[in-house]
């Protein structure tokens, strides 16, 4: 079993008075990590959100049908427990009532999730966001330069925990998590009845990794409304399928104030989603996977490191650009991302001055490992 990274940041919080929330799109190991949490103790009872049966047992509670219900236990695990009425109210009743008992809650949707506990556990809470297999997990499973080696195979069929696990099988088990898990959530949640325009759009994200997008031109590309366009992307970020960077912009008149580009959490879905498992010698947009797996490797290493930054790429009105900027504490890091290793970056002259406080960095095959290790 690959250990998770984030296994050793949870461990250190049990037992401190608060309630642990794990949130993660479905099948990136929500469940087996909370296994490993909880191996070899006797004392947990868990319960899952998905079977009516928990939500039935859950439908009207109180501190001394949870004295009953606990007993002797010390951990509770409620899996998918955004599906559960109430939750966040009624667990708030065991941080209140019952802090011997070490309560875990996780869930596919950060949305649902974080609007049901927010409010009732504010300050009873700590919350951690879960991601596909990262290439620090999986230098640590095995050794970094074999992950190295991996890397082609990795930008092509991502990390999900199952693609991982069955070299071989990698399309067969891409197919499945498209087909039968990136959109349960969201019919769930905002019963929405346009899969195909739904899935139109995630294909037309797809093809524009790494480039801005304008909801009125991908609203024309898939017959919906910008509104719409814009309520589907919110709900793809809650379902941590995409991410989205904004633009920045704080010194330059010509600086572009409201662009946005979107990235997927995992390459394997993006390719997964417009059908194309092509090598990268036969491919033309291998510099968008380049800078989509270098953007969420940092996205998940900094998560995992509980290190806070705010995100953004950069570009003027005449075109002068940077892939992706960090800032953290008023200091600036900004990424240029070249799949080719001989090929330059061109710094920004125009940027430095305006962000005088950056480090700049050019990260390709042959150095990328020493940001993510």
């Amino acid at each position: 079993m690959i250990e998770r990274k984030l296994q050793k940041v949870i461990n250190d919080r049990f037992f401190n008075g608060k309630a642990i929330v794990l949130i993660g799109a479905r099948q990136v190991g929500k469940t087996t990590l909370l296994q490993e949490l909880t191996n070899g103790a006797n004392n947990i009872l868990w319960l899952n959100g998905d079977e009516l049966a928990t939500r039935t047992l859950l439908q009207e509670v109180s501190v001394e049908k949870f004295r009953s219900l606990i007993g002797s236990k010390k951990i509770m695990v409620v899996d998918e427990a955004q599906r559960i009425e109430n939750i966040g109210l009624k667990m708030k009743l065991i941080t209140d009532h019952l802090p011997e008992v070490q309560l875990i809650l996780s869930g596919s949707s950060s949305f649902e999730l974080a609007n049901r506990v927010n409010e009732p556990l504010t300050g009873r809470k700590w919350e951690y966001t879960l991601f596909p297999l990262s290439f620090a997990e999986m230098a640590e499973h095995t050794n970094a330069f074999d992950e190295i080696k991996h890397l082609p195979l990795r930008l092509v069929y991502g990390y999900y925990p199952d693609v991982v696990t069955h070299p071989g099988d990698e399309k067969e088990v891409l197919k499945q998590i498209t087909d039968s898990y990136l959109y349960k959530d969201i019919l769930e949640w905002e019963r929405v009845k346009k899969l195909d325009k739904l899935v139109k759009l995630l294909q037309s994200l797809a093809f524009q990794v790494g480039s801005e997008v304008s909801l009125t031109e991908l609203g024309q590309q898939v017959d919906l409304d910008k509104n719409t366009v814009e309520k589907y992307i919110v709900l793809l970020e809650q379902a941590q399928v995409i991410f989205r960077l904004g633009s920045l912009s704080r010194n330059l008149r010509n600086e572009l104030k409201t662009a946005r580009k979107i990235y997927f959490y995992d390459n394997g879905v993006r390719n997964a989603l417009i059908n194309n498992f092509n090598d990268l010698a036969l491919r033309d947009d291998t510099g968008a996977l380049w800078e989509n797996w270098m953007i969420s490797e940092l996205v998940k290493k900094r998560s995992y490191d509980r290190q806070f930054v705010n995100r953004y790429f950069w570009r003027t009105t005449q075109q002068q650009e940077i892939d992706y900027i960090e800032e953290a504490d008023g200091h600036f890091t900004a990424y240029e991302f070249k799949w080719n290793p001989k090929k330059k970056a061109k710094i920004s002259q125009t940027f430095l001055k305006a962000y005088p406080n950056t480090e700049m960095l050019t990260v390709n095959p042959d150095n990328f490992y020493t940001l993510l290790l």
